[in-house]
């Protein structure tokens, strides 16, 4: 889930992608949001209408890491 209601993002496992960043203007996003890893969902693809942007590769590959090392202590 992405938001831009920064205040809701957990410490240290969510990530903020700020307009300042290098790959906001690819993000899609209008101002600084989360994106919460804590609201992550499975869907179908059928369901999606489409795509605002997407993120670094760098900063995906980052976001996987820390998902898979929080399903692990977990």
């Amino acid at each position: 889930m992405i938001s831009s209601q920064l205040s809701r993002a957990v410490a240290g496992f969510d990530e903020i992608i700020d307009s300042k960043d290098a790959d906001f203007s690819q993000s899609g996003l209008k101002t600084t949001s989360v994106i919460r890893l804590t609201r992550l969902a499975v869907v179908e693809d059928s369901i999606l209408i489409g795509a605002i942007g997407e993120i670094s590769a760098a900063r995906l590959s980052m976001l996987k890491r820390r998902l898979a090392e929080w399903i692990k202590s977990g």
